[in-house]
């Protein structure tokens, strides 16, 4: 066969990985995928081996929970049919591995660089010579936001092509903040210091991407976490989800200057955040999740604490949520704004929130479950029209969904379990972890040598997939509704640029 199939969290030897041709490793990857609605890629990558290039892809299958996963070896200075050229959301894969590796391939729109890293193949492409697309006409005008923001957004620039105040296209350009953070995974060999790298691939998805690492070390160590372990993670990322659902409730109100709403919903944050603190000390929930660990053990009184919290919460999060949504004004500004339609978030591939505004069903805590997902039946959140409204519906009906997923596990709080040691990572191993962060599918691939070590480790934002849905959004809008259609996505500068 020319795949192989695993599941998540699933550890296999990389020598497992079927190796085939370009040509075949193309035609497969590509058949997966066309017209497979149900099928998207999570991942595709290289690394060097001597002086070639190892390609791995790995595309999900959300009806059968399998992850299919193929290899080839190209040569550094190997010029290949992309990807791109028979399905768009191969498009930023292949980009970055041009820019990482110098590869070119045929047939991609435009091999213009992604991220700018520190390691990047050719260093005469720098940032300050970006080639933005451009229009020549009399009629047409640009508009130039960031890199720098008011405020302390981080930095990105968005390039406007407008007739009047219409917008007829963006780009947008990231890669303006790096900290190397998948060759400091190799680099640094004490297990805290990875972790505390992966608490800060996004200091928004703390609960996501540490979850993500802990499985795939757990993974790789053959280490079976207890109930307990698991009931905190779980736990931690549909807290995460409430606050960061309810900060951008209270920004998208901003945005529309509905300061009753921008007030409320930021004040009902805190109570979350602050409840994350008297748990592990930490209002972002640094610190909380361990590799085969538990820091923090959940207790009955605590869940007696967080009901109380949750209950009061609950309350005037609805009591505002019903104000927000029969307000003509505010309804006048969602409706219709920043429509992405359903082929276009399946071309580009988007994942998380930003696919299921246009019903493209892809919510990792159904299609390939982890932690205690299983146990809790969870039925994603879809909508239909992907407008600022959508995403804004979306938002609320998740706050109120994890409210639930979260009484339900503090039913049966499990008692805190001494684990048993936990043995270094396999050599020569392959493991892949997915998760559901609050913005959408976080994807680590891990790649260990001949004696244990990190060989390569990849990271994926959904911010990766999702930029491109910003962009196609604001198009025939007026440039004064880009604020909010951007604070409706939210999506990560650093969880892109790595």
């Amino acid at each position: 066969m020319n795949y192989i199939s695993v599941f998540n969290n699933q550890r296999i030897d990389i020598q497992q990985i079927p190796e085939i041709t370009y040509e075949l490793f193309f035609e497969l990857n590509t058949g997966f995928i066309d017209e497979h609605s149900e099928r998207h890629c999570v991942n595709y990558f290289g690394y060097k081996i001597s002086d070639k290039i190892k390609l791995i892809c790995c595309i999900a299958d959300d009806n059968t929970h399998e992850i299919f996963v193929s290899s080839c070896i190209v040569e550094s200075s190997a010029t290949l049919k992309a990807f791109t050229s028979k399905l768009l959301c191969f498009e930023k894969f292949e980009r970055e591995i041009h820019e990482n590796f110098g590869i070119q391939f045929i047939g991609h729109p435009w091999l213009k660089p992604l991220r700018y890293p520190f390691n990047r193949f050719d260093k005469t492409q720098t940032i300050s010579n970006y080639p933005f697309y451009s229009i020549d006409s009399e009629e047409l005008h640009e508009v130039g936001v960031g890199p720098i923001h008011a405020g302390v957004i981080e930095p990105g620039h968005f390039r406007f092509i407008c007739n009047g105040e219409q917008i007829l296209h963006l780009e947008i350009q990231l890669g303006y903040q790096h900290r190397g953070i998948e060759q400091l995974f190799l680099e640094k060999k004490n297990l805290l210091q990875k972790t505390i790298l992966a608490e800060s691939i996004a200091g928004d998805t703390v609960a996501g991407h540490t979850t993500a690492f802990s499985h795939i070390w757990e993974s790789l160590c053959g280490y079976k976490s207890s109930r307990d372990i698991e009931f905190s993670r779980t736990l931690a990322l549909e807290l995460e989800r409430i606050a960061i659902h309810t900060g951008d409730l209270s920004a998208v109100c901003t945005d529309i200057a509905y300061q009753l709403g921008s007030s409320v919903f930021g004040r009902l944050r805190t109570p979350i955040v602050n409840f994350m603190q008297e748990w592990c000390g930490n209002r972002l929930s640094k610190g909380l999740i361990r590799p085969g660990k538990n820091l923090f053990p959940f207790t009955k009184e605590l869940a007696n604490r967080l009901y109380a919290v949750l209950n009061t919460f609950e309350t005037d999060f609805d009591e505002m949520c019903n104000q927000l949504f029969k307000l003509p004004s505010a309804l006048s500004r969602f409706e219709r704004t920043g429509v992405v339609s359903y082929n276009d978030v399946l071309s580009v591939g988007t994942v998380g929130l930003s696919a299921r505004m246009s019903n493209l069903n892809r919510d990792i805590r159904l299609s390939h479950p982890y932690s205690l997902y299983n146990e809790l039946i969870h039925e994603p959140i879809t909508k239909r029209h992907g407008d600022v409204y959508s995403r804004v519906q979306i938002r609320k009906l998740e706050v109120k969904q994890s409210i639930e997923h979260i009484r339900k596990l503090l039913e049966n709080v499990p008692e805190f379990e001494v684990g048993n040691t936990m043995k270094t990572p396999e050599p020569s191993s392959f493991t892949i972890s997915l998760v559901e962060g609050w913005r959408g599918e976080i994807c680590h691939c891990a790649i260990t040598d001949e004696n244990g070590d990190l060989l390569h480790y990849k990271v994926k934002d959904p911010s990766f997939h999702n930029w491109m849905a910003l962009a196609l959004s604001v198009r025939n809008n007026e440039i004064s509704d880009f604020p909010i259609c951007n604070k409706s996505f939210n999506l990560s500068y650093c969880g892109h640029d790595l």
